[in-house]
């Protein structure tokens, strides 16, 4: 009798388990399914894209990925949009690269719009939005910076000769399991419909992952000797890489930084590493969907943008943090100062992108 009810609860353990493994690996065919879509329907998508959007040059393409990250509020669907993009060759291999590059700016909005609800829930407003602005800083001078770099990597060839050698393999066993779903949806839609379908499966996907990780448990935890490790960049470089590296998504792993600052279990200086690594790592879903493609230069693109923000990190980290840091904190404090600070910035983040789209 003792037996069985310790039996009850591991069953029930081992099916909770069970049942996460099916989600996940759902969760990976359904992404899979969306990049499918994606590249299927971006074949059609030419005509639009240049009449809609003349992506012309290299800061029309910056400003319509750090946009069209505004609007699906994630940055990872739009850096797989504009793979695939580049892969119906609507845009070239530079352009792909700053539309990736201005997703990643976009996707920090969502950290100050959890900022801003935490405001609306009579949070202190500096803590709050604090957060959300040292990441919106960090992410834009670091990346924007990456881009000198990575275009000259990705101009002169350089990692040319680094591919995923496996791609091949991988992408005519995928090829059977979702090809014929693919060419069910696009006899039926155009292909138009057909890429914003897979941008809808893509959020789902990372929505059903997001289900997946423990965030209400990390956020609600005190995460035992963080509040000594904080004070160490190199730790919290890692750590930032590493939960980024399992959430695949940067939004989550920033976002839980929000409530832990208001628990007072992290201070706003001891976060700009974990957020340079997490804007790193963030790319292996990005790398992914390279290699679903099957596109050697897209693969190149992606590994460009990942090595050329990893050199911009390392060598803030390793030269300057201390005045890095102490520049970006006076100037989230100065935003935070006053309503008008904050809110010219707002809008100074939102028409800089308008303002690339149209040059």
């Amino acid at each position: 009798m003792q037996n069985r009810a310790l039996l009850h609860p591991q069953l029930k353990r081992v099916i909770g388990l069970l049942g996460k493994l099916a989600l996940l690996l759902f969760s990976l065919w359904l992404f899979i399914l969306a990049i499918s879509l994606m590249k299927a329907g971006a074949r059609e998508l030419g005509p639009l894209i240049q009449s809609v959007f003349s992506l012309r040059n290299f800061a029309n393409s910056l400003g319509f990925g750090w946009l069209f990250a505004y609007g699906v509020m994630s940055g990872s669907p739009v850096a797989a949009a504009a793979l695939t993009f580049f892969d119906a060759g609507l845009v070239r291999d530079l352009d792909a690269f700053a539309m990736i590059t201005g997703s990643r700016l976009g996707a920090s909005l969502i950290v100050l719009l959890i900022g801003f609800a935490y405001v609306l829930r009579g949070r202190n407003r500096a803590e709050s939005l604090g957060m959300g602005l040292v990441s919106f800083c960090v992410t834009g001078s670091t990346y924007l910076v990456a881009l000198v770099p990575g275009y000259f990597l990705l101009s002169r060839n350089v990692l040319d000769g680094v591919q995923f050698r496996a791609g091949t393999q991988l992408t005519s066993v995928i090829d059977a399991v979702v090809d014929p779903i693919v060419s069910w949806f696009e006899a039926w839609l155009p292909g138009g419909l057909l890429f914003i379908l897979g941008i809808g499966v893509i959020l789902l996907s990372f929505r059903l992952f997001d289900d997946l990780l423990p965030t209400e448990a990390i956020k609600n935890s005190r995460f035992g000797r963080l509040s000594q490790l904080a004070y160490r960049p190199i730790v919290m470089f890692l750590l930032g890489s590493l939960i980024t590296l399992i959430s695949m998504s940067v939004s989550v792993s920033i976002s839980i930084l929000v409530p832990l600052s208001n628990r007072g279990l992290l201070r706003r200086e001891n976060v700009i590493p974990y957020i340079m690594g997490a804007n790193i790592t963030t790319f292996i879903d990005t790398l992914l969907a390279a290699v679903l493609l099957g596109n050697p230069r897209a693969f190149t693109v992606v590994l460009v943008e990942m090595i050329s923000i990893s050199l911009v990190s390392a060598f803030v980290l390793v030269f300057f943090y201390v005045r890095y840091e102490r520049a970006v904190l006076l100037f989230v404090s100065w935003l935070t100062r006053q309503n008008r600070n904050l809110a010219g910035f707002i809008v100074l983040i939102f028409l800089v992108p308008v303002l690339m789209l149209v040059v």
